[in-house]
């Protein structure tokens, strides 16, 4: 659901641009007036159909809306459709897309069952071939992707850029005295590769639904800078993300940084945040960060936000962020089901506050807040449920966690309307 926040009307700023294809990935519509697409990838073995499928599965039910693999090698180009068959039988019909690099025209060829198997084909143009090669091994894809029905992604990158290209416009620049910096021919070069390679996908015989396109970098000021020029020059959808963003809260706040300017300004229509995970890590992480990036825009609604005070000398004791984080895991951990049974429940919003200043206040602006308190004030903790004070509860961390989870429940339960048959199977 798309909402409007003060100052910024999302419906209209999704999408500024006079005209943007609509293409269809899967049962996913992707611009065209739909809302901003969440996208991930699984860094999985594709061969390993088990490990595979359950990350997929993982990703959908995080919220990922599209998920990628990669299909470089035969084994993982034999194992889509068992993968995609699996995903199915479980009940999971979350559009998938096949990464290539180098040999995406021999494995699409070759394995017809796998072309058939995907929702869509990411091709880099930068790595396809080389020379007169290039065109006819890219030309390739673009056939298969006609055969079959598929809608592919033109996914120029920064670090496997064209480099004929980048040499061709290099000379120009010292021929012609241009004086642009190399970076400058950089990025002119991402988006006249996306564009030409665009035209040639066209001449190959796809339509304009069926392509999308996205010119990545790792650094924000020249992702702005090259989507910028991008949406101004071409009506295809794009896909937006850095595409190296980094670990942790640099890749976080990097790509926030790029990803929230170009998205608040209309530009995008699909995204996926490129965390480097920590060994072991959760993939989901990556998924949890586009729906956050878009909640946070007002653009999107994918589950209860939960506001909470970042602690200060009033707050010493620790029992509010515990009972933050434990209600921001509850809430996540309940999602996947609350989502097939409830109506809007991705709008409710939540409290958790530490001390008097700001508690009571930010807990009535939310459907149900709890204003705990600081250090020195009474041991007492009201709980406002739409604006209104509706208990005060008291107690051990414990306590409190569970007799707030039990108010979280009965909100849901009685706030929210029960979803029908019709509406979980539309």
């Amino acid at each position: 659901m798309l909402n409007q926040i003060s100052g910024f009307d999302a419906n209209a700023l999704r999408n500024p641009r006079k005209k943007t294809y609509g293409v269809k990935v899967g049962g996913i519509m992707v611009s065209g007036g739909a809302p901003i697409v969440v996208q991930s990838m699984t860094n999985t073995d594709t061969a390993d159909v088990k490990t595979t499928l359950q990350q997929t599965l993982e990703l959908a039910e995080a919220g990922s809306e599209l998920v990628r693999w990669t299909v470089n090698v035969p084994e993982a180009a034999a194992a889509v459709p068992e993968i995609k068959k699996r995903l199915l039988d479980a009940g999971c019909n979350v559009p998938i897309i096949g990464d290539f690099h180098y040999n995406g025209h021999v494995l699409l060829t070759k394995y017809p069952d796998c072309a058939a198997a995907l929702d869509k084909y990411r091709i880099n143009p930068g790595n396809v071939g080389a020379g007169q090669r290039r065109d006819e091994q890219f030309a390739t894809i673009c056939k298969v992707a006609v055969d079959h029905g598929k809608p592919v992604r033109i996914g120029v990158n920064g670090g496997s850029l064209n480099q004929e290209l980048v040499m061709r416009k290099m000379q120009e620049n010292t021929d012609k005295n241009l004086g642009k910096e190399s970076e400058e021919i950089i990025n002119d070069c991402m988006v006249l590769s996306a564009l030409e390679s665009t035209e040639l996908a066209l001449e190959s015989g796809l339509r304009n639904d069926q392509i999308i396109i996205s010119c990545k970098t790792s650094r924000p000021r020249d992702l702005i800078t090259v989507y910028r020029d991008l949406s101004a020059k071409t009506q295809q959808p794009l896909h937006l993300g850095l595409t190296e963003a980094g670990m942790g809260m640099k890749g976080l706040v990097w790509s926030a940084a790029a990803l929230g300017v170009l998205l608040y300004e209309g530009i995008g229509d699909t995204i996926r945040i490129s965390l480097t995970p920590r060994p072991g890590g959760d993939r989901r992480e990556e998924v949890y960060a586009c729906c956050e990036l878009l909640q946070a825009l007002g653009m999107r609604s994918f589950a209860p936000s939960v506001t909470a005070c970042p602690g200060c000398g009033r707050t010493t004791s620790t029992t509010f962020q515990e009972l933050a984080e434990s209600v921001q895991g509850y809430i996540r951990d309940m999602m996947p089901v609350w989502k097939t049974q409830y109506d809007g429940v991705e709008t409710m919003t939540l409290a958790v506050m530490g001390c008097i200043v700001n508690g009571p206040g930010e807990s009535k602006a939310a459907n149900i807040g709890i204003s705990l308190p600081g250090t020195g004030e009474a041991p007492r903790c009201p709980v406002y449920i739409d604006g209104q004070k509706d208990v005060t509860l008291e107690g051990t961390y414990d306590e409190l966690a569970v007799a707030f989870q039990k108010l979280v429940d009965n909100y849901v339960s009685t706030k929210y309307p029960r979803k029908t048959a019709e509406t979980v199977s539309g």
